[in-house]
């Protein structure tokens, strides 16, 4: 029986590409490198901001420019990351029903903590129980150690929860951490990009998610 949910968040609950293209492409620019199309960065995205970065600068960068460019990319990311990021359609709906049948909700984002912590403040604050980002000592998914973190605090059992995300990484997250997945077809990848990854459920609307067979019995 389920009864407690953890969602990733980019390409999930919120269309963030924009803004972290424009954040990349920003940093680029300072460092005087070539920018990236949206479609490059909506490839590099999933394994955490850093990586982000270090996927979209020239080959052959060193240590020392490379972390130039992603404390370029981090401070321009703080200050636009709501610029024109959203909800996707049907997210909030989805996510305020949830809330009223009495699941325990939480994010779990590679996003550095910062970041969740903004945008948990403008659109889940009153839905979700908790925003686990990038923090110091924690890996980042696909290990499971961020949603062991949520689950703790959740008071929620393995047996008792799915995740729910948009990529690879979250196939690879939520088996590493024994929880069954539902991916989502709206976010960043596409139905044979997960299909390659193992995932298995698949849902093409926010409302379509507790009308999922693992939701029969809660």
């Amino acid at each position: 029986m389920i009864r407690a949910i953890v969602f990733d968040l980019d390409g999930t609950l919120t269309d963030t590409l924009q803004d972290l293209a424009n954040s990349v492409n920003h940093a680029l620019r300072q460092m005087g490198w070539p920018e990236r199309t949206l479609e490059e960065v909506r490839r590099f995205v999933g394994n955490g901001v850093h990586r982000l970065v270090e996927r979209a600068v020239p080959e052959g960068v060193g240590t020392a420019e490379l972390e130039r460019c992603f404390a370029c990319f981090q401070e321009h990311y703080l200050l636009h990351c709501q610029d024109n990021t959203s909800l996707y359609p049907g997210v909030a709906d989805m996510l305020r029903q949830v809330h009223e049948m009495g699941y325990a909700t939480a994010i779990v984002s590679n996003k550095l903590q910062a970041g969740v912590d903004e945008l948990y403040a403008t659109y889940f604050h009153n839905v979700v129980d908790v925003a686990i980002g990038q923090r110091e000592g924690v890996p980042l998914k696909p290990a499971p150690d961020m949603v062991h973190l949520a689950l703790r605090a959740l008071d929620a059992r393995q047996e008792e929860t799915v995740y729910v995300g948009d990529s690879e990484v979250d196939v690879l997250t939520a088996r590493n951490s024994g929880l069954p997945c539902i991916s989502v077809l709206w976010g960043f990848r596409d139905r044979d990009q997960l299909l390659q990854a193992g995932a298995s459920r698949f849902i093409a609307h926010p409302s379509e998610l507790l009308l999922d067979s693992l939701f029969a019995m809660a």
